[in-house]
């Protein structure tokens, strides 16, 4: 039986052209002129889509998608918009819509659109729930509420903002965006924007053509094509130079780009997942981020708690990851003392998550018998406290100066250390670091060990 498609429009050359298309891809189309006919129309049969106008003669397809967000919330719905009508596409996407499309409609688009819509799963919400607990761990409401609006943002194609402070899982997060929604067949490709170098930005992003400058022997793909079908994660976008945010709007408004030397423009078809640890209203306040590609990345924002704020989840994530230590290090999995457990909870982690992995490591190592003990642990002499687990007190407080240089210190201990141990060849500590040569030559510039 084929699939069953709800379109909603007052212009009978939009009905016509959307009931041809989904035709052609064996969907069958009941239409409806106005929100009447539409209600009337949900009440008679279930549908598998629904495309919308967002001015219809008796209301607002607005107002449609947010019903439709209560009564039939599994329904992935798209909003067609005028022309260029931008805010009032973020706000239906906002609103729970699934996508939207600008008239004139481009077919390319459109069956794009119709094909990952159909690809949803119809797992029931509290199932999807459970796949990201196995993954984002931790019961207290923070994290509960964190899981619950990744499983609704995995039924949208709405660019995500991700929020927090590093280490504490923002690429994680888009991973479980990327891998619970409707484009977990094709490729999740990660980008650190702040790992590479400016003038190579552009081809790593969009590509090139063989000759289209000094050591371009052959033509080479970016990126952006990696990703085609899936999600472009944008890592640290805030570190990305002016003259590349303006063509990563235009591909993002296009869904088109153009490789360095290259004279025509190639298609991708991308969902977009950013975020930093910076505070990129303030890089747009002081000028280095674009405003008008803020709020095309920023459609949906959506905030990774700092570790701080979750004592409670710590023991679950200190036996998770010693797990995976003893799992790797082929040993048995060690035990962690009541002492040296209530340390781990008063201590503020500036680090985050991926700081309590290095103190883990490190302790494991330095651990004499299948106990960690508090000294094991090594922290900071003069480290943050936090008050004692589950108080109602706030958090301590410290700069962000602060935490940018405990942790480029301790970038540059890690970095020394591998390179040490490699005897200073570079290749074989980046291997060791688990990063790319190209990332370690950016970070020993920045760190000023070069």
């Amino acid at each position: 039986m084929n699939r069953q498609a709800l379109v909603i429009d007052d212009e009978p050359d939009i009905l016509e052209l959307l009931t041809m298309t989904l035709s052609e891809m064996s969907i069958d189309c009941v239409t409806a002129e106005n929100l009447a006919q539409a209600h009337q129309a949900l009440k008679q049969q279930k549908f598998d889509l629904c495309f919308t106008d967002m001015r219809l003669p008796d209301g607002s397809g607005l107002d449609f998608v947010k019903t439709l967000q209560k009564q039939c919330p599994e329904l992935p719905v798209a909003v067609i918009t005028a022309h260029g009508n931008v805010d009032l596409a973020v706000e239906a996407l906002k609103s729970g819509a699934f996508d939207f499309v600008s008239k004139p409609l481009k077919l390319r688009m459109l069956r794009d659109l119709v094909s990952a819509a159909l690809k949803l799963s119809p797992e029931k919400p509290h199932v999807k729930e459970r796949r990201s607990r196995d993954r984002l761990l931790g019961d207290t409401g923070l994290i509960r509420s964190l899981r619950g609006k990744i499983t609704k943002l995995a039924r949208s194609q709405a660019p995500v903002y991700i929020t927090g402070e590093s280490g504490t899982g923002k690429e994680l997060v888009a991973r479980l965006i990327h891998d619970l929604g409707a484009r977990t067949d094709a490729p999740f490709v990660p980008i650190n924007c702040g790992a590479i170098p400016a003038d190579l930005v552009e081809s790593e992003f969009f590509g090139h053509k063989k000759g289209a400058f000094t050591g371009a022997v052959a033509d080479k793909q970016g990126l952006f094509q990696a990703a085609d079908g899936g999600t472009l994660f944008l890592d640290e976008v805030a570190d990305l130079p002016l003259m590349m945010q303006v063509k990563l709007l235009r591909a993002i408004q296009e869904k088109a780009i153009r490789p360095v030397g290259g004279n025509e423009e190639v298609n991708v078809d991308v969902r977009i997942l950013s975020a930093t640890h910076k505070n990129l209203t303030a890089c747009v306040q002081e000028g280095s981020f674009r405003e008008d590609l803020f709020y095309r990345l920023n459609v949906i924002e959506l905030a990774v708690p700092a570790l701080r704020k979750r004592q409670a989840d710590i023991p679950l994530l200190a036996a998770h990851i010693l797990q995976k230590l003893a799992a790797k290090n082929q040993r048995e999995v060690p035990l962690i003392s009541a002492a040296a457990m209530k340390a781990l909870q008063a201590y503020a982690f500036p680090g985050n998550v991926r700081e309590l992995e290095n103190i883990l490591e490190r302790a494991m190592t330095w651990s004499d018998g299948s106990t960690i003990e508090m000294d094991d642990l090594m922290l900071p002499a003069h480290h943050q406290h936090i008050t004692a687990p589950d108080s109602e007190s706030p958090p301590a407080q410290f700069s962000s100066q602060d935490l940018e240089s405990r942790l480029e210190n301790q970038e540059r201990q890690l970095i020394m250390q591998a390179l040490e141990a490699t005897r200073w060849n570079k290749t074989a500590a980046a291997k060791k670091l688990g990063i790319t040569f190209r990332a370690l030559r950016y970070k020993l510039k920045k760190l000023e060990l070069d």
